[in-house]
């Protein structure tokens, strides 16, 4: 299958949210998510990048920028992955990674950062784009007021 990787348009938003609701992606905060997702599709700090087959959005990806003293640059972390469910996952992830890496070099990353998949399939489709597995990463929640 032809897949194309392009940025976002805010107009793609609908479907983003839908494919990355059915990846399950956002955890249960569709509409916080839309909304970030919105105000990351203009900025300098994020790149949000769909992939489309037959001009129909069937993938889309995240990756937002940190700072980071100890690396001496900024961090890119792929923080969102989805394909549609009738979509080839492994296909659109060969689409969207290199892609993802690439804005990351752009945008003067030193490091790009991803929680570890945990279908053992995937996780060798992001090794063959150079990604390593480096333990798991610790989280804390927040609550907000």
């Amino acid at each position: 299958m032809d897949y194309q990787v392009r940025a976002a348009r805010i107009t793609d938003m609908e479907r983003i949210v839908s494919i990355l609701e059915a990846a399950d992606a956002l955890d249960g905060r569709t509409g916080a998510g839309a909304d970030v997702l919105r105000q990351l599709v203009g900025l300098p700090q994020a790149s949000v990048l769909v992939v489309e087959s037959h001009r129909r959005v069937v993938g889309a990806g995240v990756l937002a920028l940190r700072p980071s003293v100890a690396a001496g640059a900024n961090i890119g972390i792929v923080d969102v992955l989805g394909a549609d469910p009738a979509a080839d996952a492994a296909s659109v992830i060969d689409a969207l990674l290199p892609e993802l890496l690439r804005s990351a070099r752009n945008k003067g990353c030193s490091l790009v950062e991803a929680a570890t998949p945990g279908d053992p399939r995937l996780r060798s489709r992001w090794e063959r784009h150079g990604f390593a597995d480096a333990g798991p990463r610790l989280i804390c929640s927040i609550d907000r007021p």
